[in-house]
């Protein structure tokens, strides 16, 4: 496997990322993976790769790469201007770049996280089935940085390219959907209607391990400590001030914050394009709340 792009400009956090590590958690090792998979399929559709291929993920400010080999790369995820030296290129198609070119994703106008793919898939050496970047554990590659080499796999057999892969724009505001459980029943019982009416945004803070949330606090009704117990893809936990957290694909196995709800696995791709300041609703699933453990 030959190298086939170098890093020209890394933007603030560009990763390597894949559909994430599965059935892996009893190690004490998070899913990682594309934060909006949806977006990932997309981009490796267009370049006629397996959904589940490694591609870049970026973050707000893109990334510029140098071919060094002819390759197909498509652009998706938030949109952003697409340039192969220095002239328009096609955001959302694939494209045609010459050994020598550079790729130059530019900040997003939109969004958060947009996805390079290339013909092939980026080869890195996997971990643990995996080659995404895991920012808790420090698996797989390091975020990337100036001078970074990355090999591509071999080019997929011909498919036709579809002509249009339709995404979901950018939230202007954020629904999310929420199942009450477990430890609901550790907040006053007004905290349900809260959830469900309260102005919440999205806070500055946030990363690949969670989406943090501004807004008013929920008031808990025990005050003992919580075991530390099992966390999943989407638990809101609710830290001392009270804050709804969305755990993402980074998020760490367990966790001692008690877990107001959990939100469903489809919801999380918008949550991933979410720009800090973006108004977050909670829809709260009728049904009564889950007890115990979150499910494993």
């Amino acid at each position: 496997m030959t190298d086939a792009m170098v890093v020209v400009r890394p933007g603030p956090l560009s990763t390597v990322q894949d559909l994430g590590r599965r059935g892996v958690a009893h190690l004490g090792v998070p899913r990682a993976g594309a934060l909006d998979g949806p977006a990932l399929r997309a981009a490796n559709r267009l370049v006629g790769n397996e959904p589940g291929a490694a591609a870049v993920e970026t973050t707000m400010g893109g990334i510029a790469v140098r071919a060094l080999r002819p390759l197909v790369v498509a652009v998706t995820g938030a949109p952003s201007p697409v340039r192969v030296d220095g002239r328009p290129a096609a955001w959302g198609a694939p494209v045609a770049v010459a050994a020598g070119s550079v790729v130059d994703v530019g900040a997003a106008t939109a969004g958060v996280r947009a996805y390079l793919a290339v013909a092939g898939g980026l080869a890195v050496e996997p971990v643990l089935g995996s080659r995404s970047a895991d920012l808790l554990s420090g698996l797989g590659p390091a975020p990337l940085a100036v001078g970074d080499r990355l090999p591509v796999g071999p080019r997929p057999p011909y498919r036709p390219a579809p002509e249009l892969v339709p995404l979901p724009a950018p939230p202007a505001e954020l629904v999310l959907r929420l199942r009450l459980g477990p430890r609901a029943d550790w907040f006053t019982p007004d905290a349900a209607a809260l959830l469900a009416r309260a102005p919440y945004r999205v806070a500055p803070a946030g990363n690949r391990i969670a989406l943090r949330t501004e807004g008013p606090p929920l008031v808990r009704a025990r005050e003992d400590e919580l075991p530390s117990e099992g966390m999943v893809l989407g638990a809101v936990q609710v830290p001392p001030d009270g804050r709804p957290v969305v755990l993402l694909a980074d998020h760490p196995t367990t966790g001692g914050y008690p877990v107001v709800g959990v939100v469903p696995p489809a919801d999380l791709a918008a949550a991933a394009q979410a720009r800090p300041g973006t108004p977050v609703r909670f829809a709260v699933l009728p049904g009564r709340p889950t007890g115990g453990r979150p499910p494993g």
